[in-house]
């Protein structure tokens, strides 16, 4: 269901106090606005989430080596193989693209998982344990369907207002991180622009807004993080 936007500027002034205390540069003044005032959101209905993790779970399972029959079997059976990207599903069945940058999904995964309410927070200084998310998803290797994963983690979704407000935050971080790797200024923590980056796809890819400098929701492989 939407709702009113939270208020752009007050969430922007937080974002940009976080960056502060993080000791990173900030963006310009100029620096645009995720949304506008009186602008809708709303988060993509929880089972597309879902849909989106596991998607991602079976890409990285192939990148750890899973056989490509067991994946695409696997996909079979939870009917979703049409919600692969082509560059996904030609991974997942040939093995072709680069599988260092399909690894790089599980900080996205990591961001699905907590718009999920399946993972506890996003913080920009810890990188996600990789072992402690998977525990969280399904377990391929013994078998478990999609269904039953989904029966098992309960999924409770964060709010279309607390997405905005990590969407904004990591919409200037990735300005932020990556102009302090320009720089070579030292990073905080364990952040750095790929993580921050993944997390940031994610959530720009869940949080739907409607207004009138909006258009239509973006399919995953469309969703732009080029400013």
């Amino acid at each position: 269901m939407s709702v009113t936007a939270p208020n752009p500027q007050r969430v922007r002034e937080a974002s940009l106090e976080e960056l502060h205390r993080l000791r990173l540069p900030l963006p310009p003044p100029d620096f645009p606005l995720v949304w506008e005032p009186g602008d809708l959101i709303e988060l993509r209905p929880g089972g597309e989430i879902e849909a989106r993790a596991a998607c991602l779970n079976v890409v990285l399972a192939r990148a750890m080596g899973m056989p490509p029959e067991l994946g695409v079997q696997w996909l079979a059976e939870a009917r979703l193989v049409d919600r692969l990207t082509s560059p996904e599903w030609q991974f997942v069945a040939e093995g072709a693209g680069d599988e260092h940058s399909f690894a790089l999904h599980v900080e996205a995964l990591f961001a699905l998982a907590w718009l999920l309410g399946i993972a506890l927070d996003l913080d920009p200084l810890l990188r996600c344990a990789a072992e402690a998310l998977l525990e969280r998803l399904p377990n391929l290797a013994q078998g478990e369907s999609f269904d039953a994963w989904r029966s098992r983690t309960l999924a409770a979704p964060q709010s279309a207002v607390a997405a905005a407000q990590q969407l904004d935050l990591y919409y200037c971080l990735d300005w932020s991180i990556q102009e302090a790797e320009r720089s070579r200024l030292p990073l905080p923590g364990q952040a750095d622009s790929n993580s921050v980056g993944q997390r940031r796809w994610a959530l720009e890819w869940a949080v739907v807004f409607a207004g009138p400098y909006h258009g239509a929701p973006p399919g995953w492989e469309q969703v732009d993080l080029s400013t």
